[in-house]
């Protein structure tokens, strides 16, 4: 519970209040526009009928309702995901198109050193992205970061390795970079839809949860709002954390597999 929960109690004006989560401002909009509805039945705390003007709604972490809190730590994820994946998409396509793959077979580098050596530039490109968007949203925006800053990139960087991982595996799938680039777009638009960023996961159909827990950009769109908006650890959000290092486990170990030194 927030520091401030004490000073938000009923004052005996209102018959009803609504606590809500303003980090999500779909579900603090809505929350509003309900309490505006006239309601019939009555109310335990006051003893009288509900009436338009008695619930009052308390937006705990985003009390301006301002969307642009919502709106920028989400968007550190979706420019991650949309730019690592494309990244690493075309990178062993495009080795092979411009005849590269020669060198790189007759390399002593292992299959897995080749994997790591590929994803290792494209960290610290994400880490300036990371770091550009949210300078940008505490400076134009004034977007708080109420927890450790330290979790921020560590959570940051949990995306990045998974979204270059997928990028590999797409990249050993690919014939030509035009299909990795399409095979890319088969990724971002699921995670934008229903990652959470633009509709609430809760209000989404039970077999489209289930897509989107297996999407990266879901379980950083907690840690990222959990870290900036309430303050939260990592440690609290152990569980999309660990969501993260499993899908790079797994996509790492899938990439290495499909790839071969060889031109066939």
């Amino acid at each position: 519970m927030p520091p401030d929960f004490e000073a938000r109690r009923f004052d005996g004006r209102e018959a009803v209040q609504v606590l809500v989560d303003g980090s999500d401002t779909v579900v603090q909009s809505a929350a509003v526009q309900l309490a505006q509805m006239p309601l019939d039945s009555s109310s335990p705390a006051a003893g009288r009928a509900v009436r338009q003007g008695q619930i009052s709604v308390v937006s705990f972490y985003n009390p301006q309702r301002r969307s642009s809190i919502n709106i920028v730590p989400g968007l550190v994820g979706v420019i991650l995901t949309m730019t690592m994946v494309l990244f690493t998409g075309v990178a062993i396509v495009r080795e092979r198109e411009r005849g590269n793959m020669e060198l790189l077979i007759a390399t002593p580098v292992s299959r897995s050193e080749l994997m790591v050596g590929k994803v290792a530039p494209y960290v610290l490109i994400g880490l300036v992205q990371t770091s550009v968007v949210l300078g940008l949203g505490t400076l134009i925006f004034g977007v708080p970061v109420a927890g450790s800053l330290v979790d921020v990139y560590i959570a940051a960087m949990l995306l990045i390795v998974a979204n270059l991982s997928l990028g590999l595996l797409i990249s050993t799938r690919a014939q030509s970079q035009f299909q990795a680039m399409q095979m890319t777009f088969f990724v971002f638009l699921p995670s934008i839809l229903l990652s959470g960023f633009m509709f609430p996961f809760a209000g989404m159909p039970r077999a489209a949860q289930w897509i989107a827990e297996v999407l990266p950009l879901t379980h950083f769109l907690r840690l990222i709002r959990g870290i900036m908006l309430r303050g939260a650890g990592l440690l609290e959000l152990w569980q999309d954390a660990l969501a993260l290092l499993v899908f790079i486990s797994v996509m790492m170990t899938a990439a290495i597999l499909r790839f071969h030194k060889r031109l066939d």
